[in-house]
């Protein structure tokens, strides 16, 4: 076997390891902290800055400002990556955790549209590019920067800490959420309250960047650098060194994609969907997802730890055919236990809605034609709905019909709501028995446990799967092409789904679909068989 071999470097002592480790994961809590702070907030950041008179583009909008940062991943893995590659990797991971930081406060500065009007908005987009950016560079360097540390015998398990920091700064801007509801009145939490956690960023920023200038070069770089084997052009030689560009595919697809769309279902689509479509109080949510999340981060290091003795491959593989069998009785099972009179209410008063031009934009400020609009009410609601063929205007609820063309537009929301309660719907905010909260911690749980299996051995795998000279951008640019692309769009384009077919559970499928192609790839790409380090020759 031939293959590039790894430099002669010393050997970092234990102490060095466990505050690499410490370092390594406090920065990537704090940085995926103010990433997901946005997310958490969403539903506010969108009356602040995209107000719409159409609530479901309202929420469009703001996930759409949520992809644009992932949308620019890449590219910060390019830069970030030629910059890893070549100067080092402790300097740049200090320089995107300070891009992050101060990009996330600045939300929490920036005028409303109210106040400065469309400048409120590209301000935001342009700071949320900058925290893709920022991203782009931050995985790979914490990663690789723990991997390069690492003993080959426990890569999986110390690695793992970086994968469950991703977790922790979702646990994190939750925690620091619920905190500062707590401590401000709900009126003024809802007025400015919610700058805060955004403001908090510089804190943060403070001692993760205390944290990481404590530490020292990776020795991996030190002796590669010190032999004289950096690359040249760490972007070309990505695709250009033999093998990689069948090692990049695999990453993309059949890693990034299948952890990525798994992981947003997990967290992002539990979240609007309790908090959505089940009406679930917005506090009850928040503590769940808090405690769901908090549980799942030990499912990252025991998968990871398990990865050391059967492969990185084999965890991947079990999690994601498991997502393919549970995805759909996961949320099913979390919908009957969040909000079971909906359920009830959607199989006992079915709605059927027909007329001319009865289709629904969730782009359009205003619905086109009154069946249109109707159909946004709908979707606001979140009520299922089916579409007849017809010209007539008619609203079927269960037995009862109603002819809806006569409704004035400032009475249409108010006399559907009514039609709908008179037929049985309850559209009060839900509070969940204590059983039932347990029940729904627990299937997120289960989709923790499948997050985990599809990531928790992922940073050790894509260090052992491209030679360390262009490591960080090997690794870091199908990561964050699949993360940003595939994962950062997955809010959006759920959301669309759903707000188009009037089904809450609709939006799976795109994970489903991006998980099953995934699943192929990793079975047919990835390496098998206990883990070891890169050889040119695979």
């Amino acid at each position: 076997m031939t293959g590039d071999k790894a430099p002669a470097m010393r050997e970092p002592s234990a102490k060095e390891i466990r505050l690499v480790i410490a370092a390594s994961s406090a920065g990537t809590i704090f940085e995926w902290y103010d990433f997901f702070i946005y997310g958490t907030l969403a539903s506010l950041i969108g009356a602040a800055f995209f107000p719409s008179d159409n609530s479901t583009l309202q929420l469009l909008l703001v996930w759409a400002g949520f992809a644009v940062g992932f949308g620019f991943r890449p590219l910060g893995a390019i830069l970030f990556g030629f910059l890893g590659d070549r100067l080092g990797r402790k300097y740049t991971f200090l320089v995107t955790v300070t891009l992050m930081g101060v990009a996330t406060a600045g939300v929490g500065l920036v005028p409303s549209a109210a106040t400065i009007g469309l400048a409120a908005p590209a301000i935001v987009i342009l700071l949320r590019i900058l925290q893709g950016l920022a991203l782009g560079g931050e995985y790979g360097g914490a990663a690789i920067y723990v991997a390069e540390h690492a003993p080959k015998e426990k890569r999986g398990y110390y690695t793992a800490f970086i994968q469950a920091s991703v977790v922790g700064g979702f646990v994190l801007s939750i925690l620091v959420v619920i905190a500062c509801r707590f401590l401000v009145p709900a009126d003024d939490f809802v007025e400015w309250g919610w700058r805060i956690p955004f403001l908090l960023s510089i804190i943060l920023l403070g001692i993760s960047l205390w944290m990481r200038l404590k530490l020292s070069e990776s020795p991996v770089f030190q002796a590669m650098k010190a032999a004289g084997g950096t690359a040249a052009n760490p972007f070309v030689e990505s695709f250009t060194y033999p093998g990689n560009k069948k090692r990049v595919f695999v990453v993309l697809f059949g890693v990034t994609g299948v952890l990525t769309t798994i992981w947003y279902t997990a967290f992002f689509s539990g979240l609007s969907f309790l908090r959505g479509p089940m009406r679930v109080e917005e506090q009850v949510v928040e503590i769940i997802m808090l405690v769901a999340g908090l549980l799942s981060m030990g499912f990252y290091l025991l998968v990871g730890r398990w990865s050391d003795f059967v492969g990185r491959k084999k965890p991947i593989v079990i999690g994601a055919a498991l997502t393919l069998l549970l995805l759909f009785p996961i949320f099913w099972g979390i919908g009957a236990l969040a909000n079971p009179g909906l359920r009830d209410d959607a199989r006992d008063a079915p709605v059927t809605i027909a007329g001319a031009g009865c289709e629904f934009d969730a782009f359009a400020d205003e619905q086109a034609t009154s069946c249109g609009r109707l159909l946004s009410d709908l979707t606001a609601l979140g009520v299922p709905y089916d579409i007849a063929p017809g010209p007539a205007p008619v609203l079927s609820i269960g037995a009862e019909s109603h002819d809806y063309s006569a409704l004035a537009e400032t009475e249409r929301s108010a006399n559907l709501r009514d039609w709908l309660e008179e037929a049985g719907y309850d559209f009060s905010t839900q509070v969940p028995p204590p059983a039932n909260i347990i029940g729904i911690i627990a299937l997120l749980l289960c989709l923790g446990g499948l997050s985990a299996l599809t990531y928790g051995s992922v940073a050790a795998l894509l260090a052992e799967m491209f030679p360390p000279k262009i490591r960080y951008s090997s690794m870091s640019i199908p990561y964050h092409i699949g993360a940003g692309y595939l994962g950062g769009f997955l809010p959006l384009i759920a959301g669309y789904i759903i707000a188009t077919t009037g089904d809450a559970y609709s939006g799976l499928w795109y994970t489903w679909v991006v998980v099953a192609f995934g699943l192929l790839v990793a079975i047919w790409g990835l390496p098998g068989g206990p883990p070891r380090d890169f050889a040119a020759d695979e």
